[in-house]
């Protein structure tokens, strides 16, 4: 799948779940493949809302069975790291949480994630939306399990 087609499918997706975009959103939706060239295995469609110096807001698009691999947010300049909320709009997560286990979420369930705290997460099925709140978020920064994933 190339990117294109991948941003038309997560917009898609948003669409269906009554999530409007601006056709600038639509149109700069990130996709991540963490390097790996594997996008229907291993990836996420990213919409960033706001993200400055203290808050960010995002909607996290994952495909059927799409998984983001494990990773954690280092402490940066003084801060802790990010700390996240993911809210499920629509479809299962299947979020992984190091010293916590394994936690499945549907619509309207949420978790918090610590800073600084392994994690990964997992579409069901039909794939999932996931809104995400946190802290600032630098992801150039996030440290994965797996050193062949560059971000």
């Amino acid at each position: 799948m190339t990117e294109a087609e991948a941003r038309e499918r997560a917009a898609a997706m948003l669409e269906e779940a009554g999530i409007v975009l601006t056709p600038h959103e639509r149109e700069t939706i990130e996709i991540a493949d963490f390097g790996l060239g594997r996008l229907d295995e291993i990836g996420l469609q990213i919409v960033v809302y706001v993200n400055t110096d203290r808050v960010c807001a995002k909607e996290l698009v994952l495909f059927p069975h799409q998984l983001c691999p494990e990773h954690r947010h280092p402490p940066f300049a003084g801060q802790p790291g990010k700390e996240e909320t993911f809210r499920v709009r629509r479809g299962t997560v299947h979020l992984h949480v190091a010293g916590t286990g394994d936690i499945l979420l549907g619509p309207g369930e949420q978790y918090t994630i610590p800073p600084n705290t392994l994690h990964r997460f997992e579409a069901g099925d039909e794939g999932a939306i996931v809104s995400e709140f946190s802290t600032t978020s630098r992801d150039g920064l996030d440290v994965f399990t797996d050193p062949r994933i560059v971000r």
